[in-house]
């Protein structure tokens, strides 16, 4: 018997982070110090996406975007890159049925042209099937950089001038967003990156310009529930000021 579907509603909670972006670092450095190849690491860091995003409604969290494969992740050895990319289609293939009666939306970015085809047709049929869902968006990066996303961006920006769909002038701060592979989503109130690493990687780096960071010391793999809360909660605290000053 199907699971009913869960109630489509997240709980309002104060402060909370409205949209949460997570570099989940660490996984290969788990698996090392247990004397275990870097792809069990992976396995284990695919375990933990499901906790955290189930736990999204709890604390507040509508929108949630896990950094899952670089543009630069590619340079890794084949084998890891090969086990990563079955990973993936594993994972899809798994969850699909979870994610859509758990009220997950799930969009994917970066650029797809290089994924196998595959994995390409898997993305889109997980996309279509939670489509109406609207509990959590679950946004997964995959094959992503911010500097390919604003390149590929532009290009399409400039398209459009060529073509006289769009007049120079008109081109400012607010122009550019609606190019992006992110253009539905609001941008990121707090980014997250587990295992100690303090630097972006390359993660949302114009949609980030005004979000909190969280550098933890955690690896992705031991990256809980709890922990995840105790951070959204922190970001209530924070006085968030765009530039003015408190009053």
């Amino acid at each position: 018997m199907m699971p009913a579907a869960t109630d489509q509603t997240t709980q309002l909670v104060p402060g909370a982070p409205r949209h949460v972006a997570i570099i989940m670092d660490g996984n290969g450095r788990w698996a090392t110090q247990r004397g275990r190849p870097r792809l069990f690491g992976h396995h284990a860091g695919a375990k933990r996406v499901r906790e955290i995003v189930e736990a999204c409604p709890d604390f507040g969290v509508e929108y949630l975007t896990i950094f899952a494969f670089s543009t630069e992740n590619w340079k890794r050895t084949q084998v890891e890159v090969a086990g990563l990319m079955s990973l993936f289609r594993r994972y899809i293939t798994k969850e699909t049925r979870a994610l859509k009666v758990k009220g997950v939306r799930v969009r994917f970015i970066g650029d797809r042209v290089r994924l196998d085809a595959k994995l390409v047709k898997l993305m889109n049929m997980l996309e279509a099937e939670t489509a109406e869902n609207t509990l959590t968006h679950l946004t997964i990066a995959l094959n992503y950089g911010g500097r390919d996303e604003v390149a590929r961006a532009t290009q399409r920006l400039a398209q459009d001038v060529a073509s006289g769909l769009l007049h120079p002038d008109d081109v400012d701060e607010e122009t550019l967003p609606r190019y992006l592979d992110t253009h539905v989503l609001p941008d990121p109130d707090l980014v997250i990156r587990t295992s100690g690493e303090a630097r972006i990687s390359n993660f949302l780096l114009w949609q980030s310009a005004y979000a909190e960071y969280e550098f933890i010391d955690t690896l992705w793999p031991d990256f809980t529930k709890a922990e995840f809360g105790h951070l959204c909660a922190a970001y209530g605290n924070r006085d968030r000021r765009f530039g003015a000053v408190s009053s």
